[in-house]
């Protein structure tokens, strides 16, 4: 048994590329999420939807994406994570592919449905290589780049979509999209190395589901995921609806600006994942790291944005900036947060259980938004909502979720202590 813990041994070289990899691939991930909103508007023209129906469609792909987490998560901590995320990352591109295609509002939902399916592993995925391939010193930044990826996607997604959409229609973007990120898969199969915390042996190493399910961080970090999901859904889904439908700017002027929040909220995060580390690695503990950028960075989050709804069009603008910059905070260390706690042998399940939570805001948000505007006409109360959520998060991560340490589970101190030889009970045993 090694006398060095796994998740302290030191990142291999060859991680840069696949850290790279996944920044890609979450990228693509989030555009094939947000694209449905850009071509939102000429959609719901041409297919005479009503807000209702358009709410549903947008929140039609959670209804999978979350319910798939439980079990994503399992995957990941059974089989190669390698194959597992190959398989979701190519199912996911063909379904933003055969949207192009497709004209009813069934087959539409349909295909919705199939693409949350697809990406429901990603996040279980990239927990575990982390939780595996990173130490503590070096998550924030690794999870940052997730988070860049995260808010670049739906910024260059609204940006350039909004354009090509104006310009050439919806379709032929959907189309595009989806094969071309097909080419992402050879050189992920090249460089992704084996993850070693994966199969049934190493699952006994970690706790059951239920032991997860009964800790209080657990609740913490699912609760607070779920808040900071709310906010950041309703921003993908509506936002660019907002700024043509009530504050009157054209698809150009929405691409403009919609672009615009998500690229400040991507050159945010790395920035702050790099000062968390740093932070860690002065010596300040990451329960004090941590936690500040979460609580400061939601708590930002839900002051801005409820500042949007007595805007001028010019603060407005100003406002939605400073909410992008502020969702660089919690976005480089929520997950950092649960992959410490869990530790590699359980990050699978917990990710994937907390994902399965925090994306029940997805099927929410949406689909509560498009029924309080249908109602009201307004976005007044959809966005008040939105930014309590945001608070209500800060509170779960600074208050309810424990000190940010590895978790000492039960279930793995008696199958230590059941593996230690007769006579040696008294020696000391490293936990790998």
């Amino acid at each position: 048994m090694s006398d060095v813990p796994l998740h302290d041994e030191p990142r291999a070289s060859g991680m840069n590329r696949v850290l790279f990899l996944l920044g890609l691939s979450v990228f693509i991930n989030y555009i094939d999420r947000a694209n449905l909103s850009v071509a939102a508007p000429l959609l719901k023209d041409e297919l005479g939807l009503s807000a209702s129906q358009l709410g549903i469609l947008l929140s039609a792909f959670f209804w999978t994406y979350a319910c798939m987490q439980i079990l994503a998560g399992w995957l990941v901590d059974r089989f190669e994570v390698k194959w597992i995320l190959a398989a979701g990352f190519f199912v996911w591109s063909l379904a933003t592919a055969f949207t192009g295609t497709l004209r009813g509002f069934a087959a539409l939902l349909a295909i919705r449905i199939v693409l949350g399916i697809g990406e429901s592993v990603a996040y279980p995925a990239y927990s575990k290589i982390f939780a595996n391939h990173f130490v503590e010193r070096q998550r924030g930044f690794a999870n940052s780049i997730i988070g860049a990826g995260q808010s670049l996607g739906p910024a260059l997604g609204i940006l350039f979509g909004g354009t090509l959409v104006a310009r050439f229609g919806w379709r032929p973007f959907f189309v595009v999209l989806g094969l071309v990120s097909l080419l992402w898969l050879p050189p992920w199969f090249r460089w992704m190395p084996r993850t070693p915390a994966t199969g049934t042996l190493e699952m006994r190493r970690g706790p059951g589901l239920s032991e997860i399910i009964r800790h209080r961080s657990s609740w913490g970090t699912w609760i607070g995921h779920f808040c900071s999901n709310y906010f950041l859904y309703f921003l993908l889904t509506w936002l660019p609806f907002y700024l043509v439908r009530e504050r009157h700017f054209s698809v150009a002027g929405m691409s403009k600006v919609g672009g615009a929040t998500f690229f400040v909220a991507a050159i945010s995060a790395p920035i702050c994942g790099w000062l968390s580390d740093r932070w860690i690695s002065s010596g300040a503990t990451p329960t004090l790291v941590r936690k500040t950028f979460m609580g400061v960075g939601l708590t930002c989050n839900g002051l801005f944005l409820i500042g949007c709804t007595a805007a001028p069009d010019r603060f407005l603008v100003v406002l939605l900036l400073l909410t992008g910059a502020s969702l660089g905070l919690p976005c480089s260390n929520l997950n950092a947060v649960t992959q410490t706690l869990a530790g590699p042998h359980a990050v699978g399940r917990w990710m994937g259980t907390q994902n399965f939570v925090a994306n029940l805001a997805g099927a929410v948000a949406p689909a509560l938004t498009g029924f309080l505007v249908g109602r009201t006409g307004y976005f007044y109360w959809p966005f008040l909502i939105t930014s309590v959520m945001a608070w209500v998060g800060a509170l779960h991560w600074v208050f309810v979720v424990g000190r940010v340490e590895p978790v000492t589970w039960g279930v793995r101190a008696k199958a230590i202590a059941a593996s230690i030889p007769a006579g040696v009970e008294g020696s000391t045993l490293r936990v790998p």
